[in-house]
């Protein structure tokens, strides 16, 4: 689908592959690669011949690092959109509603917003090089919905909270040991893994998988309104002082001052 820009999407086998291709911002996306994300996992779903989808990241330095925080530096969003919004709670609530397993395949680092994306997945396969955190607290940002709601049904509280309190990262082994990726594997073997996972669902029932996955997603749904909540929090917070010091400071490779805006009132 040549029509891409910010991502590449192709069907091999059973597989829709899709891959974040700005290997320049490690990955990160702004609201056009937001955008494209949509319209790729709509394609997915309407092709009767892909029965999972692998969402990647290019090259071998990254998987995603979530929202562009240079963008939102530079111009206090994530820049042009389609429709004129940030749609990333679309693109969350869209990888839960595909009736087809969604396969994350972290070949690099997975921090914030992309962090989010491999826990959002169904199943995550990690390279053995990937590394795993959040980085919210520290850029001026967070996720308070899925992000962090969902993430303690996967890991448990104490270690959600762990990850969001202090913005450590995690290795690949780490991330496995905690149950937070599924397998961990070679760098070179990593997406032939993937899609041999596609391959094997796409021997099963379409129907059975499409009733399983709803099943599984109506006991963290009402998680959704929270992310529809903190979504919106967050475009507030995201332009506030406090927000864009968190921007600024990581425009200008330096560490955010906080100070000033403690405030437990």
């Amino acid at each position: 689908m040549s029509q891409f820009e910010d991502i590449t999407y192709e069907v091999d086998g059973a597989a829709g592959i899709i891959t974040i291709n700005r290997p320049a911002r490690y990955n990160a996306f702004r609201s056009k690669t937001v955008d494209e994300l949509i319209a790729a996992f709509n394609a997915a779903w309407s092709d009767q011949n892909v029965r999972a989808v692998v969402l990647t990241g290019s090259g071998e330095k990254a998987f995603c690092t979530g929202g562009d925080v240079k963008q939102r530096a530079e111009t206090g969003d994530y820049g042009p959109a389609e429709l004129g919004r940030f749609r990333i709670g679309e693109l969350h609530k869209l990888m839960r509603d595909i009736p087809k397993p969604v396969i994350a395949a972290v070949n690099g680092i997975a921090i914030g917003g992309g962090h989010v994306l491999q826990v959002l997945a169904d199943v995550s396969i990690a390279s053995e090089t990937a590394r795993f955190g959040q980085a919210g607290p520290r850029v001026g940002s967070f996720d308070a919905g899925f992000g962090s709601a969902y993430l303690s049904r996967v890991v448990g509280e104490k270690k959600a909270r762990e990850i969001w309190f202090f913005c450590r990262q995690y290795s690949a082994q780490e991330a496995l040991d905690m149950g937070l990726v599924n397998k961990v594997v070679p760098a070179d073997e990593l997406l032939k893994e993937a899609k041999s996972w596609c391959e094997e669902v796409s021997a099963l029932s379409p129907t059975a998988i499409r009733f399983l996955k709803q099943s599984f997603n109506a006991d963290t749904d009402h998680q959704a309104g929270l992310s529809n909540l903190a979504m919106s929090a967050l475009d507030i917070f995201g332009v506030s002082p406090e927000g864009m010091e968190g921007a600024t400071a990581f425009a200008e490779k330096r560490t955010p001052d906080f100070a000033p805006h403690v405030n437990w009132h």
